[in-house]
């Protein structure tokens, strides 16, 4: 499909009106479109001036091959985006889920579900591997889309039972359906599956019991058996999860013809038949509604702990192995207590010993990540365990996630640290992960003395992001070269006062991807990033997801109010240059503000004479080792 330029920009920077109080009710606004994008920067940019005029929140993800948008705001607001968007050819024939709702109430659940404020993010890759490739163009069929069909008649019953006039599908594979067995397939994540399902008289409804919809490639492979042949009913919250899942499993060839998706998903189906029709309990949502439900209101969620009817996520109770959320009714919540999800039950993990920070409820929504592409890069050491002296026991080795500092990303970062992770080898795994605002390519000219010329840096310019950013700061997304608008100021960072809850949600969904973690370690502005991290969990969850936290050349954010208040009760050991001269970029006083804010009786320091950097020497390698043998 050609896609269309980006909508006509005449209006942008010029405030709606429509997005205050008096434009009407609440709303949310879900939708998706698989196409090439030709210019994703400029759609990108589109975006962003054009969501703020109308005053709307959510989440936004541009790529090459796609767009996906989460909005929320008053329904006048949404409605005028609608239209806008709707004039771009680019999005002909786009399914536009638009629903009226009560205001977010919850800060605390409106903030993890990316609901308080803005976030338009380029990715590079819209689309998950392995599906991308099950989602390149055939002939004559643009993005190889799967029969769709009308929500109205998708779980007629018999069209499940009967097979008759299924789906608007053509005559062919109508006769196709009444000759062959019919599943259900729900592509949703388990915690979702637990309080809402189609269940449809004499028809197997197949849950692949998933933590994240990255993994369900993997089931379709490992069950490819059960659905050859078969008429393949797939369903999900709103669509985009099926066109991807339905795509891949017909690239599989013969036996795998007819697959049909749901259209609209869960969310049309329940607004064409309130009374839920053969779906019963909620559909969960990744906003600050959490569920919708049908007018039945039936339970079919229960308890972890007593198995009682429930189905409430709003507690944020998560797995202490995988942090994947779980029901835990009211009665039996405690705030010191352990959960251990029934996945990870099967797989023989127990819980933990008793720890507050474990049981905390997490400020973060599970996301799935595809439904907004995946900039994260991990990058972790293969060992885990660390070898006893005498070889009679395995301990487990720190896992400690590492926060890069302004303009650098995880990869450069895990290179200048090579050096201590050799040091640590064998008591801890650093892990490593990209920021999530992405900066643009800048340059000091260098005059060419030959020339008189400046050259332009040579190869091709590697990514670099930021935790923090200044006010009104302008992202290039193309691999051109800017040359700095003004000399190197150390002290810019003091002006980087934007992004921190789009950073601190993005943390939260990285940490429930990653199980455990033990400490975080944050360089420079990834210092700063940690304190304020820490200092969130402290002031929403009363305690903290980690043990241990070391600030190598930290500060204090410039966020107004973040450290006002009690310190941060955390053990800590902070590292930094010694005088004003040893660190040029983070002054001394800086570094030593920061370490004040943290609890004293459980603080250290470490003072060096080595410059912006972590040192790996005697005696600071020693004090570093020494610090972190306590959470051994």
């Amino acid at each position: 499909m050609d896609a269309a330029a980006p909508p006509p920009r005449g209006q942008e920077g010029q405030g709606d009106r429509s997005g205050g109080d008096e434009g009407g009710r609440y709303g949310v606004l879900l939708y998706y479109k698989y196409a090439e994008v030709p210019d994703a920067a400029a759609l990108a940019a589109f975006y962003e001036s054009h969501c703020r005029a109308l005053a709307l929140v959510g989440r936004v993800r541009v790529g090459p091959d796609g767009v996906n948008a989460t909005l929320g705001g008053r329904m006048a607001a949404l409605e005028k985006h609608v239209a806008e968007m709707s004039s771009n050819a680019l999005f002909d024939g786009t399914d536009f889920k638009l629903a009226s709702c009560d205001d977010p109430v919850d800060e605390r659940v409106a903030r993890e579900c990316g609901f308080t404020s803005l976030s338009v993010r380029l990715v590079k890759v819209f689309l998950l591997l392995p599906f991308r490739n099950s989602m390149q163009p055939r002939a004559g069929n643009a993005l190889c889309k799967p029969v769709v069909g009308n929500p109205a008649d998708y779980m007629r019953r018999e069209a499940f039972v009967g097979c008759g006039v299924p789906f608007g599908a053509t005559s062919d594979s109508e006769a196709t359906v009444e000759k062959s067995e019919v599943v259900v397939l729900d592509a949703r994540n388990v915690y979702e599956t637990r309080i809402g399902k189609f269940r449809v008289p004499n028809v197997e409804t197949l849950d692949p019991e998933i933590r994240q919809y990255s993994d369900l490639p993997l089931w379709i492979d490992e069950h490819a058996e059960k659905l050859r042949g078969k008429s393949i009913m797939m369903y999900c919250t709103g669509g985009i999860r099926c066109e991807m899942a339905s795509a891949y499993i017909r690239s599989k060839g013969e036996g795998f013809e007819n697959v049909f998706q749901l259209y609209g998903g869960i969310q049309r189906y329940l607004e064409r038949f309130p009374d839920g029709g053969y779906f019963e309990g909620k559909n969960f949502v990744f906003d600050h509604r959490i569920s919708v439900g049908s007018l039945k209101e039936n339970i079919l969620g229960t308890c972890l702990l007593c198995g009682s009817s429930f189905d409430d996520y709003s507690p944020r109770c998560r797995c202490s192995h995988c942090r994947m959320l779980v029901l835990v009714c009211s009665t039996c919540q405690d705030s010191t207590k352990d959960y251990v999800c029934e996945l990870c039950q099967k797989n023989g993990k127990q819980c933990c010993q008793t720890s507050p920070r474990q049981g905390c409820k997490t400020e973060s929504e599970l996301i799935d990540s595809s439904d907004f592409g995946i900039p994260m890069i991990i990058n972790q050491s293969a060992t885990s365990t660390i070898p006893r002296s005498n070889g009679s026991e395995q301990l487990k080795k720190l896992k400690i996630l590492c926060l890069h500092g302004f303009r650098q990303n995880a990869s450069n970062f895990k290179g200048r640290t090579s050096a201590l992770a050799k040091k640590l080898k064998h008591i801890a795994d650093l892990v490593f992960i990209d920021a999530p605002h992405e900066l643009s390519f800048v340059y000091k000219p260098n005059p060419d003395h030959c020339s008189g010329r400046s050259s332009l840096p040579s190869g091709t310019p590697k990514r670099k992001y930021a935790w923090l950013v200044a006010p009104n700061s302008i992202f290039y997304a193309e691999h051109d070269w800017k040359i700095a608008d003004a000399p190197f100021d150390p002290l810019q960072y003091q002006q980087q006062t934007d992004g921190f809850e789009e950073s601190y949600a993005y943390l939260e969904h990285a940490i429930s991807q990653m199980g455990n973690i033990d400490g975080i370690l944050g360089f420079s502005q990834g210092a700063a990033m940690a304190a304020l991290f820490c200092r969130q969990q402290q002031k929403t969850c009363g305690s903290l997801k980690f043990r241990f936290g070391i600030f190598c050349s930290g500060y204090p954010a410039p966020i107004i109010s973040d450290f006002d208040g009690e310190p941060i009760k955390l053990p800590s050991l902070h590292c930094f240059g010694n005088s004003e001269d040893h660190d040029r970029q983070i002054a001394n006083r800086a570094s030593t503000e920061l370490a004040n804010r943290f609890d004293k009786s459980c603080r250290s320091v470490i003072e060096h004479d080595m410059g912006h950097i972590i040192p790996t020497r005697p005696p600071f390698i020693d004090k570093i080792k020494e610090f972190l043998s306590n959470f051994i």
